[in-house]
């Protein structure tokens, strides 16, 4: 399922930034593109374990919506037993290079 424009604009989008909100929106979808950024391709389950408090469900579903935007890339090995990877794709590694400043101001920021 890939995310869906807002009205507004011809495009359905009235900035860039709606744009990328669109693609990373919700509470987990940054924190899934850090994790691949540290560890790149990476099992379900091991992406779980990054991400203490993420849901199966949660995490199945933000990773076939990252997937269908283009920046998750999602491969299949006909193994036995089988045997799915997770990893950015160049997308998704300009996203977290542009997701970098953001970071670095959450650093900075005083905490209290």
């Amino acid at each position: 399922m890939t995310t869906l424009n807002r009205p507004g604009a011809p495009d359905g989008h009235v900035c860039g930034i709606d744009t990328a909100m669109e693609v990373i929106g919700g509470k987990w979808k940054v924190l899934i593109l850090w994790a691949l950024h540290e560890h790149p391709h990476r099992r379900f389950g091991e992406l779980r374990r990054l991400l203490p408090g993420v849901t199966e469900k949660v995490l199945a579903s933000h990773l076939r919506e990252m997937e269908a935007d283009g920046v998750v890339r999602r491969v299949s090995y006909d193994e036995v037993p089988p045997r799915v990877e997770y990893s950015l794709t160049e997308d998704g590694k300009r996203l977290n290079d542009a997701l970098e400043p953001l970071a670095a101001w959450g650093r900075e920021r005083p905490t209290g």
